[in-house]
């Protein structure tokens, strides 16, 4: 029942709906989950989805990991009949079976009904919430919804172009990468030569994405820089072999290097994380590659870390 309580608990995290069809499906920029909208709704100027032009009704799209699909169906196939509390209900998407909840709640002063779907995507799971409050009920009904949610459709990629797109900053070289996956729209990047069948970790790969905070005062950078790297995620035994002061693109910046071991065959790893001041947010700039690997990935990742440039 965790993942039935995911589902709902989403929905909070963003208003969203659409009325009548269009005739084609439509993927928001930058995710793998499309579907034919509502007519009337337009797409979100604030989060990825679609959106009325009062900014009432919203539809929010999203990727969660490839587990949380499964864990969904398992809970749906082993609630008995007429179980109280929310139930997700099936549907058929081109996709695949999908799942979905229905529940009334309240935004603030004003009663919603709500909508959370979680489809399969191969390799991640698609979801979308909807919201569409009381006033606008009997032109979003839950049939108009229902069949909104039958439209559902993915794609197995998002054009490199319109990935980048939505990041902000510009990345002019890829360093023969082959893959290319938004971790977070518009906040964070990964290159890769793997792809997420195989995991990262056993080949090169980066990550380049902002961090919001940053030292109060240029001596407390070591030490952010240090913390930060200890802290990427997936690196486990982490050990600093290096971290000194450098410039990247005429700003400020720091260097620091780490071995670890990372992903599920414990790989032994050596990481570079580069950090850019200058600005109220930090660029982060993380290149991992399988320490037998090392020598010839370090300036593939420098290469791509001197084509960044934030918008």
């Amino acid at each position: 029942m965790k993942l039935i309580r995911l589902l709902s608990a989403a929905a909070l995290l963003v208003a969203i709906i659409c009325p009548a069809f269009a005739e084609d499906a439509i993927f928001p920029p930058g995710v793998r989950v499309g579907m034919t909208p509502l007519v009337g709704l337009v797409p979100g100027k604030t989060f990825v989805g679609f959106e009325s032009e009062d900014h009432s009704v919203k539809v929010l799209v999203a990727e969660l990991p490839v587990a949380a699909y499964g864990e969904v169906m398992n809970a749906f196939k082993a609630t008995p009949p007429g179980t109280p509390g929310i139930k997700p209900e099936s549907i058929e998407t081109a996709a695949g079976t999908a799942y979905y909840t229905v529940e009334n709640a309240m935004n603030g002063a004003t009663s919603v009904r709500r909508y959370s779907m979680i489809l399969p995507g191969g390799t991640f799971s698609g979801y979308i919430a909807v919201q569409i409050p009381e006033n606008a009920s009997k032109i979003y009904t839950d049939e108009a919804v229902r069949k909104m949610f039958a439209s559902a459709i993915t794609r197995k990629e998002v054009p490199v172009e319109e990935q980048l797109a939505r990041m902000p900053f510009n990345v002019t070289n890829l360093g023969d990468f082959k893959n290319v996956r938004t971790l977070a729209a518009g906040a964070a990047v990964i290159l890769a030569d793997n792809d997420e069948t195989a995991g990262f970790e056993p080949a090169p790969f980066m990550v380049i994405g902002l961090i919001s905070t940053a030292p109060a005062q240029p001596e407390d950078r070591d030490r952010f820089a240090q913390e930060t790297a200890i802290a990427i995620p997936g690196v486990r035994g982490a050990r600093i072999t290096m971290s000194e002061p450098l410039r990247i693109d005429g700003m400020p910046g720091y260097e620091t290097r780490i071995n670890a071991t990372s992903g599920k065959d414990n790989t032994p790893v050596t990481v570079v994380q580069w950090l850019r001041f200058g600005t109220p947010t930090v660029m982060r700039i993380i290149g991992s590659a399988p320490r037998d690997q090392w020598e010839k990935a370090f300036p593939r990742f420098r290469t791509v870390r001197d084509g960044i440039a934030q918008r």
